[in-house]
Order: structure tokens, then C-alpha cells, then sequence
């Protein structure tokens, strides 16, 4: 008999009403995320010995980075949720789509919208993007630690029945003791990897453009996976094949992506004048 040992700590999704406007725990970790994040990339710029001369983002110019990431990461989280995770409600309430505050995003969206925007401002500023890919690699796990610790205050995204002793009954989600992937995924994804890159960067990394970028992605890519093995795969998908869930293949493509970044990050890099 399954005895859960730890008890949820219910905590009220919103933080704060103002007015009719409910500051909700999740809209705060993606701002906080941001803005953490933002503040990070500055100090990352302003480090000379870091870069070994080469051409970066002036700080001043990561205030319009802060904004094509953040709405690559809106528009694409909430179009990869819709294609990946549910395309057949939203085929029939097409309408839903634009209803973001009812949740359903997706991170791997999230990701090729933020790549997207990291693209189209590299362009514009006239800045190596795989520098600005790596600067924005190297922030990205605080916005995923702040993000799944606000899945876990929801709570949503909790994990399969176990019998572990720091297993908790989630509210609606049955009386089943389960798994806290969230946090499981906050300290993978989050913690551990805002370390490992933050380890890689002081030890030369920005100074291989690409290198922190696919030092990330198979970081990200196999702590998911890793995670996926204890996390309830999405009802309306459940698992694919063999034990698969969607989570697992959709960080397949992340993996081998950034596998060619590193072997991209061997070139020998052009020194700023």
C-alpha cells in the first residue's frame, strides 16, 4: 500500500488579486525568468576576459534581445503545444488557440520560437548569432527552474504513482502518491544545468561561439528525458511507443541539433578588430 510520507504543500496559485487582474505564481516565474535572466546576459556582456575578443551584444542593445526572445518564446511555446500536444481539440476549437491563459505551452516550441528571435535580432544588430545563441543558453536555465517550481505550485505536470518516501498526493490528480517531477525537472534543468554552463563560460566557453548553445541543448535534452521516465505523460497523448512519451522525442532533434554545435564550436572563431 502506497503511503506518501511528504505532504503537497498547497500553496494558492495566485499570489496576489489586483482588482479583477490575479497575479498568478506562473505569469511571475516567466517575468522573473526574464528579467533574472536579462540582468545575467548584462553582466556575461560587460566581462572582456570571457570573450577573448571576439564580437558580442552591447549591453545596451539586450533590451530589444529581451523582447524577440520573449515573444519567440510566447508565440512558438503556445504553436508547439497546439501541433505537438493537442492538435486535435484545437482542429475542432481553432478559437482556443488565442486563450494562452488556460494554459498549454511547450518547451521545445518555446525554444525554436526563442531561436527564431535570437536569429532575427543577430541579423539586425549585426552581432554573431551563435554569440547571442550563447548568451541566452547560458541564462535560459533560470527561467526553466523558476518556471517548473511554478508547475509544481499550480500544481500540473506531476509525476507517475511510486512508492519512494518523498512522494506526494497531488490535488486533482487522484489519491495515488506520485513522483514531484517538477521539482525533479527544477533542479535537472534548472539548477544543475544553470552550473554546468555557468562552470563552462568561466572556463572559455563563450570564447567557441556555439559551444554553450550545444552544451545546453544535449543538457537540456537529456535531463528531459531523464525527467520523462518519472513524469505522467500527457493525458490526451498518454505514452506513443514502447514507453515513449512526447516529451522524450521531441528532445531527440535538440540533442542532435546541438551535437552539430559543438563539433561547429571546434572552428577557430574571427577576433573583433
Amino acid at each position: 500500500m502506497w503511503l506518501p510520507v511528504i505532504t503537497y504543500p498547497v500553496i494558492d496559485p495566485v499570489l496576489i488579486d489586483i482588482g479583477p487582474v490575479p497575479i498568478r505564481w506562473y505569469a511571475l516565474a516567466y517575468i522573473a525568468g526574464l528579467i533574472l535572466g536579462w540582468a545575467y546576459a548584462g553582466w556575461l556582456v560587460q566581462q572582456d576576459r570571457l570573450w577573448g575578443g571576439l564580437h558580442r551584444p552591447s549591453k545596451a542593445s539586450l533590451d530589444d534581445l529581451i523582447v524577440y526572445v520573449a515573444l519567440g518564446v510566447v508565440f512558438g511555446g503556445r504553436l508547439g503545444y497546439v501541433l505537438f500536444y493537442n492538435p486535435g481539440f484545437y482542429l475542432v476549437h481553432p478559437e482556443e488557440i488565442y486563450a494562452v491563459w488556460k494554459g498549454g505551452m511547450s518547451f521545445h516550441g518555446g525554444m525554436a520560437g526563442a531561436a527564431l528571435g535570437v536569429w532575427v535580432f543577430a541579423r539586425r544588430a549585426g552581432v554573431p548569432v551563435l554569440s547571442v545563441g550563447d548568451i541566452c543558453s547560458t541564462v535560459a536555465p533560470i527561467g526553466l527552474l523558476l518556471g517548473r517550481i511554478a508547475n509544481f505550485i499550480k500544481p500540473e505536470l506531476w509525476g507517475r504513482p511510486t512508492d519512494v518516501a518523498w512522494a506526494m498526493v497531488f490535488p486533482d490528480a487522484g489519491p495515488v502518491p506520485r513522483h514531484p517531477s517538477q521539482l525533479y525537472e527544477a533542479g535537472l534543468e534548472g539548477l544543475a544545468l544553470l552550473v554546468i554552463l555557468a562552470l563552462a563560460v568561466l572556463a572559455g566557453g563563450l570564447k567557441r561561439p556555439g559551444y554553450v548553445t550545444g552544451l545546453f541543448g544535449v543538457g537540456y535534452g537529456v535531463a528531459r528525458i531523464i525527467c520523462e521516465f518519472f513524469r505522467e505523460p500527457d493525458p490526451q497523448l498518454g505514452f506513443l511507443f514502447g514507453g515513449a512519451t512526447m516529451g522524450m522525442l521531441l528532445s531527440l532533434p535538440v540533442i542532435a541539433a546541438s551535437v552539430a554545435f559543438l563539433m561547429l564550436s571546434r572552428r577557430k572563431p574571427e577576433v573583433a578588430a
